[in-house]
């Protein structure tokens, strides 16, 4: 894994606006300054851990469910037993994103599941994948994202001919991958609609979600965490609406942190984990996360009982995890983050974001990648 300079297309803005990607300059998100070089090895590890994580995370669902672990992960006691019954009926589910700490030099640690409402899917599936295309014809990419979302759409079903995609007003980014997964659906004969998520109504005389022409919601792409909803006025008819969600109520047990101690419990020593538990213990240098952090918030990264980084935001009240400090490798100065895709139950690819201090954000930096061919 190496990370290398190299020149950027000369008119790259205007064909990442032209994919839709039109937040590529904000912070200068999009770099195509730089890329990172893995060996096919190295990609045949990540995709390998990927898949082993994503079968010991569905595990881990079981394992909640039979020990009744739900208040560990902060879960109303109202949706225990509708998530118990939405993972026995094995209720759909679309695609999710492993976070990994790695550097080729040994075998990836997983910092995070993002399970329910992953973004910087358009970065990953079509707009690194057109640099590649253009900037390195003769290499490689891990990077089958696009194909495997269509053809998992066309398992979604049956009955069901519309699907609505929702994500919050004023969230650019979250458009951009609500629309790109639409266009998915799309491609696999679905009747797609957008609809802002304060824009859904319920029908009590239906038991149905319904959008702003009170037509049922029959199926509902919702990029919006189950962690919100569930506490919220619509959360209480979750359990009764005839709407079929993606993701599911049962991705609530893994886009919540406290999937990594619950998974440390199950899995001690596994290669690929960090030792994880819902307090410190005996451990000294550890990160310090809330159970629904998102995007780097509120984490802190403490080293021999002293804090090197901490980041703000709005989370913590609901509790926190803690789990081993992982250094990332710094590569001039910046520190990536490797985040692999899985679609339904198979890896899918990768996206790498990179920041100049080691917690990744909303501001990190997306950057491409490639592979050489053997």
């Amino acid at each position: 894994m190496q990370r290398l300079a190299i020149e950027p297309r000369p008119d790259y803005a205007s064909k990442l606006e032209d994919i839709g990607l039109s937040f590529h300059a904000l912070d200068n998100y999009w770099n195509e300054n730089v890329c990172y070089r893995f060996t096919a090895a190295e990609v045949d590890e990540l995709e390998a851990a990927t898949e082993t994580l994503h079968k010991m995370c569905l595990q881990a669902v079981q394992y909640v469910i039979d020990h009744n672990r739900f208040a560990d992960l902060g879960i109303p006691p109202a949706f225990w037993q509708p998530i118990a019954a939405s993972f026995a009926r094995r209720d759909f589910h679309l695609y999710g994103r492993f976070d990994f700490a790695y550097d080729g030099s040994a075998p990836p640690k997983l910092l995070e599941y993002n399970a329910d409402t992953p973004t910087s899917l358009l970065e990953a599936a079509v707009a690194q994948w057109y640099w590649l295309e253009e900037k390195l014809p003769q290499a490689d990419q891990f990077n089958s994202l696009h194909e495997k979302l269509v053809a998992r759409w066309k398992q979604f079903g049956p009955g069901i001919d519309t699907i609505h995609f929702a994500s919050l007003a004023e969230n650019e980014e979250d458009w951009v991958c609500a629309t790109y997964l639409m266009d998915t659906a799309a491609q696999a004969g679905f009747e797609v609609k957008h609809i802002y998520v304060e824009d859904i109504g319920w029908s009590d005389d239906r038991s149905t979600f319904v959008d702003l022409d009170e037509q049922p919601i029959a199926a509902l792409f919702k990029l919006y965490p189950w962690e919100f909803m569930l506490r919220e006025e619509f959360g209480a008819h979750v359990a009764e609406a005839s709407t079929r969600f993606i993701e599911p109520l049962w991705k609530a047990v893994l886009s919540c942190k406290g999937l990594l101690p619950i998974l440390w419990e199950m899995y001690p020593g596994h290669p690929n984990l960090l030792p994880a538990y819902f307090q410190p213990g005996k451990l000294s240098s550890y990160a310090k996360k809330p159970l629904y952090s998102r995007e780097g918030a509120n984490i802190e990264l403490v080293e021999n009982g002293h804090t090197i980084a901490h980041d703000g935001g709005p989370y913590g009240a609901e509790g926190h995890i803690y789990q081993a400090l992982c250094q990332l490798k710094s590569h001039d100065g910046r520190y990536p983050v490797v985040g692999c895709w899985v679609v339904h139950d198979s890896a899918a690819g990768m996206g790498i974001r990179e920041d100049g201090q080691p917690i990744t954000t909303n501001l990190s930096n997306f950057v491409p990648h490639y592979f050489d061919k053997e």
